[in-house]
């Protein structure tokens, strides 16, 4: 009798599992499809479980799995999020690569590279995915751009920048791209503020830049996806022809300065 009453918990418990590891691919999948999007809170453990149908501790011991996963956040008396920031977003800020780009202001045309290739792509799903709430977000993006601009400090600026173009990123509802965009976060801030502190030294460049901006922003919102993808490469295509132009510049007045300098000796 008693390993009869053994053998029908172990089936309760290996049910439990079952279930719990079911729920969690469902809430996993729901995640990486966008049905729940980065930030939003999940509905109420009592709604979910009645959604699912299933038993309130299998539901938490899925979110507990989740949460272990870096997929969901938990937050004392405010419910269950999906994250943001995962550890494997995150943990490139601290890499040596971003060490080296501090020191090597040039390698931003290796940042310029990888943009180009990422931004069209993102640019041209966003067009074609894109929520009214994403479009909402953009717009919203690049309103606080604008206004930022001529700001006292120039993180200010480059900060709004990208944010812009990673509200682009996340309305084409593609998480891996959207976590490839996260991880070269700092380097795109540290490109974004590096550019714009050369580019506008050129006079009258803020309205080309501004434009280009608009016009990204108004194809991804009008859903013309060969636009978008157009405006983004355009735009990217400016700036570094813009930089090396500057870079140009800068390495004649050395060489001037040099030549002036031997000959005052």
């Amino acid at each position: 009798m008693i390993a009869k009453i053994g053998k029908t918990k172990r089936a309760e418990v290996m049910k439990k599992l079952r279930i719990a590891e079911q729920l969690t691919q469902q809430l996993e999948q729901m995640i990486t499809s966008g049905h729940f999007t980065l930030g939003e809170r999940l509905p109420a453990e009592r709604a979910l479980a009645e959604q699912f149908g299933v038993s309130r501790p299998s539901l938490r011991e899925s979110i507990q799995t989740l949460i272990s996963r870096g997929l969901l956040i938990s937050k004392p008396g405010g419910g269950t999020f999906v994250e943001n920031d995962t550890p494997q977003a995150t943990a490139p800020c601290s890499s040596p690569l971003v060490e080296l780009f501090r020191e090597n202001p040039e390698y931003r045309f290796d940042v310029l590279e990888i943009r180009h290739a990422l931004e069209g792509n993102a640019a041209w799903y966003a067009a074609l995915r894109a929520t009214d709430e994403d479009k909402a977000n953009i717009r919203d993006c690049f309103e606080r751009m604008i206004q930022r601009h001529g700001s006292a400090d120039p993180m200010d600026e480059a900060c709004a920048d990208a944010d812009f173009h990673l509200a682009i990123v996340e309305a084409s509802h593609n998480l891996v791209l959207l976590h490839v965009m996260k991880n070269l976060f700092e380097l795109l801030q540290n490109s974004i503020s590096h550019n714009l502190d050369k580019l506008y030294t050129i006079p009258r460049v803020f309205d080309p830049l501004s434009e280009q901006h608009r016009e990204l922003m108004e194809a991804v919102v009008a859903s013309d996806p060969e636009r978008a993808r157009k405006a983004a490469q355009e735009h990217l295509a400016f700036v570094e022809d813009s930089l090396k132009s500057i870079d140009a510049d800068e390495a004649r007045k050395v060489r001037s300065l040099r030549h002036l300098t031997l000959l005052g000796r």
